[in-house]
């Protein structure tokens, strides 16, 4: 059942949204941010739908549904990245960026129109990193922050010291880069890279909300990232005998055992190449013959 709802919560002259349940999937934690000008709201989510605050601009920070859900809400103009911008203008092409089987694809298709209220945003128009939307008085500008999505970005705004990093969002389950457009390398250089970034506040889409300080935030941020060693670890140990990626994506590196559904066998093994593939070129893995693999 969708709880609809959010609680506001302040953060200097920015205003979090926060969803139902904390932001945790299916909802999400959405942002306005208000100027001298207009007033921008960033992922609308399931959560804003019946209740939507108003809003001059949309900026959406990846095409995933619990970021967009609450996006029928606004006939305003829409911006996202260049290379997710497909698959906000067609709710076929977003289907289809999650790389299931023929059948899995058409039921999420409908998934995404029925329970998101996902509609096609032909609209939409694209933004790139260092884009800057002056409301007046305030600035947002767009971080690029992929791995996740290709397109997936974060937005500073200014003069709150407010970072939103989307779907960086520190929670124990660990970064997700299982998509067909998603990278692993590209996830931790944007890692890497928001660790750079000065803020007072660093807000999250999903339960962990908005953390306040550098310090720590750089702390929960390793955390995050360690996931991504453990499944290194993880890997390696069962690499000490010649293994498929099939094998590998059975033994499993991002889902319990106890997790099901159609997505779990194409996201765990697009897991395992991007993982056997850096292992590989760093030397701790070798390809010994027949499509097996094995640590060195």
């Amino acid at each position: 059942m969708i709880t609809p709802g959010y609680t506001e919560v302040q953060y200097g002259a920015v205003t979090v949204l926060v969803g139902a349940e904390r932001g945790a999937y299916p909802y999400a934690n959405s942002v306005l941010v208000r100027g001298t000008a207009e007033t921008l709201v960033i992922d609308p989510s399931l959560s804003l739908v019946g209740s939507a605050p108003p809003a001059d601009i949309a900026l959406v920070s990846h095409a995933h549904e619990d970021h967009i859900a609450g996006l029928g809400c606004y006939e305003v103009p829409v911006h996202i990245h260049e290379r997710d911008l497909a698959a906000l203008r067609s709710r076929a092409v977003m289907a289809a960026g999650y790389g299931l089987p023929p059948d899995a694809t058409a039921q999420t298709e409908a998934m995404l129109r029925d329970r998101f209220h996902i509609q096609d945003r032909p609209d939409a128009t694209a933004f790139t990193d260092g884009t800057v939307f002056d409301l007046g008085g305030r600035t947002v500008t767009v971080v690029h922050l992929p791995g996740h999505t290709a397109g997936h970005s974060g937005f500073l705004i200014e003069p709150d010291g407010f970072l939103y990093v989307a779907d960086i969002d520190l929670t124990s389950f660990g970064p997700f880069y299982g998509d067909v457009g998603s990278s692993l390398l590209e996830f931790e250089a944007s890692m890497r890279r928001c660790r750079e970034i000065g803020a007072r506040w660093y807000g999250t889409a999903h339960q962990k909300g908005v953390i306040e300080g550098a310090a720590e935030f750089a702390g929960r941020l390793d955390d995050f990232a360690g996931v991504v060693e453990r499944r290194d670890a993880a890997l390696l140990a069962y690499l000490d005998e010649p293994r498929t990626v099939e094998e590998i994506a059975e033994r499993r590196l991002v889902y319990r055992p106890h997790v099901d559904g159609a997505h779990v066998k194409p996201v765990e093994r697009r897991t395992a190449v991007r993982h056997l593939d850096r292992l590989t070129g760093a030397g701790l893995v070798a390809e010994v013959g027949g499509g097996r693999f094995r640590a060195t």
